[in-house]
């Protein structure tokens, strides 16, 4: 029996209750959804296998008292089949227990549903738009960028797991003056000369001007001007082939890669998406002209100030850019937009809120601003090409991605962190993410072994998992599901890490107490072929774990 089972039992006993009340000539009013009834894992196991609140909830409602109330819906639950018990707690809490078969099942199904096991429909019908990383294409991937792809990532995972459609999109920054000073550096490192004033340092900027030259030998012979474009234009592909293959390396996906200067571009009447912003944001009501100057009334939705989007010379600031961003996404469909920024983009929180407000959506529901803190990793060597950063690149080869990966996702976004590399490359339990690869190995080693001696799946009994580190076991299983849900919800990957670091060590204790592989001359036996279901159904719910996290489920270490 699967917990989603049970609350629906639950529901129906409800819904009876209320039908017979009705039909005894009480006035009830009681409106309930299904997938409001939850259900909950007690703190301890002696308590039962799930507990429910539900009699506390609905009591004043239906006119009773909540231990009344409870000890009635327990009565029509101890008739379910698969429910070994059902008692009443406290002041109207229902503590649940399952026989060992119900309990069981569970393998079975873990095994069948595969990579399936853990996703769910509670984000279904979501049109999600998911924006993070968007670095500057003017230099590598740096430290803070790692924590962001890595969070970014998972956090598309596991929205898409809970039914959402979901766009990964990265934003590149390719219009303005940091742009100019990008090709100007290049072109200077090409010169022979030295970095211009507001220019980009850095070995990289000498290895790029070697490689646009390679692409353009005749560059230092062209106009000054040309020369500058073409240099601005070459390393700027180039840069940003760096970062895709960077991103890809981290197993860090996008579907959508959005470029500022298309904003910019004119179309055939000579009108840019960000002079249609300003004009669909005026229709709005929100834009005003004063001193010359375009200004949209942003205060109206909580931001500090009004936001001026063309200054009086007519040149656009950066919020124009900003609006017609949005505004593009939801004319591509996008009816949620996520924007992951960095630990200096607080500022940014009411001034996205208020353009979603201006453009006509509710700031509360259609627009969500997650802010993440600084990362810093002890004895982290500042790149060799770019000087005064930690990379991407320098971190996956010294650490590895799913080291990188997993523990950047492991806690949560608004917390800063310290990374301690010495217990990243530890062999130990002490180290995360080994301990949770490792129990994924051992599931499959085991598997491989017990092969040999004879033992398969072809029988499955669960009423014989009845020792009490297999119903710990199973608990945890059954929790999963839940887990991605709640995961997706609050936008907290890190829930998922924590999750599976709990089921490792039940696994481990189950495994030190429960023998699927045969001792001696001992026949195999029903109960070592339905413990293998358990075994191979632990792996399954790893490995979809750490997929989620983005990070790989070795069958060997």
């Amino acid at each position: 029996m699967t917990p989603a089972d049970l609350s629906r039992a639950l529901y129906d006993l409800v819904i009876a209750l209320v039908a017979r009340r009705r039909e005894a000539g009480a006035e009830v009013t009681l409106e309930l959804a299904p997938e409001s009834v939850t259900l909950e894992r007690p703190k301890l196991r002696e308590h039962g296998d799930w507990a429910s609140s539900i009699a506390l909830r609905i009591a004043k409602p239906l006119g009773t008292n909540p231990r009344e109330l409870a000890g009635e819906l327990a009565a029509g639950l101890a008739d379910v089949d698969g429910i070994a018990s059902a008692e009443v707690a406290g002041p109207g809490f229902i503590n649940i227990r399952l026989d060992a078969a119900a309990a069981g099942a569970l393998a079975q199904v873990i095994v069948e549903q595969g990579d399936a096991y853990g996703r769910g429909d509670s984000l279904s019908g979501r049109v999600i738009n998911l924006e993070f990383v968007s670095a500057n294409p003017t230099g590598p991937l740096h430290i803070g960028h790692t924590r962001w792809a890595a969070l970014g990532d998972s956090i598309g995972r596991v929205l898409r797991a809970a039914g959402a459609e979901v766009a990964n999109e990265y934003y590149i920054n390719d219009a303005g003056n940091q742009m100019d000073n990008f090709g100007a550096s290049v072109l200077a490192a090409a010169k022979g000369e030295p970095t211009p004033e507001n220019g980009y340092p850095g070995p990289y900027i000498a290895d790029l001007a070697e490689r646009v030259l390679e692409r353009e030998p005749h560059l230092l012979e062209l106009d000054d001007e040309v020369a500058l474009h073409t240099a601005r234009e070459i390393a700027y592909e180039l840069q940003l082939g760096e970062i895709r293959a960077s991103l890809e390396r981290f197993n860090v996906h996008f579907d959508v890669w959005s470029s500022e200067r298309a904003l910019h571009a004119k179309d055939d009447d000579g009108v840019s998406a960000i002079d249609a912003a300003v004009e669909r944001l005026r229709a709005q009501g929100h834009v005003f002209d004063e001193d010359g100057a375009v200004w949209v009334r942003t205060t109206d939705f909580g931001d500090d100030k009004d936001r001026v989007i063309r200054r009086a010379n007519g040149v656009y600031t950066y919020f124009a850019a900003d609006a017609a961003y949005y505004l593009d996404k939801g004319d591509r469909g996008f009816e949620h937009k996520i924007y992951l920024l960095g630990a200096d983009h607080h500022g940014y929180v009411h001034r996205l809120k208020a353009l979603a407000g201006a453009a006509g959506d509710d700031p509360e529901r259609d627009i969500e601003v997650l802010i993440g803190q600084l990362v810093s990793i002890n004895g982290a060597r500042l790149s060799k090409r770019a000087g005064n950063i930690i990379e991407l690149d320098d971190l996956q080869a010294w650490l590895g991605t799913d080291a990188l990966r997993y523990t950047l996702a492991r806690y949560p976004a608004d917390s800063p962190l310290a990374i301690d590399p010495e217990v990243l490359q530890r062999r130990g339990n002490d180290n995360p993410v080994f301990s949770v690869q490792y129990v994924h190995a051992r599931t499959t080693q085991l598997a491989r072994n017990v092969a040999e001696a004879g033992v398969d799946r072809s029988a499955f009994a669960p009423e014989l998992l009845e020792h009490a580190t297999e119903s710990a076991l199973l608990g945890a299983l059954q929790e999963f599901p839940r887990i991605v849900a709640q995961a997706a919800e609050l936008r907290e990957p890190h829930r998922i890490a924590r999750y599976l670091e709990e089921l490792a060590g039940l696994y481990h204790r189950w495994y030190d107490n429960c023998r699927v592989l045969p001792l001696g001359d001992e026949p195999v036996t029903d109960l070592h072929r339905t413990r293998l279901w358990l075994n191979d159904a632990t792996g399954q719910v790893i490995r979809n774990g750490l997929g989620l996290l983005g990070v790989s489920a070795p069958e060997r270490m």
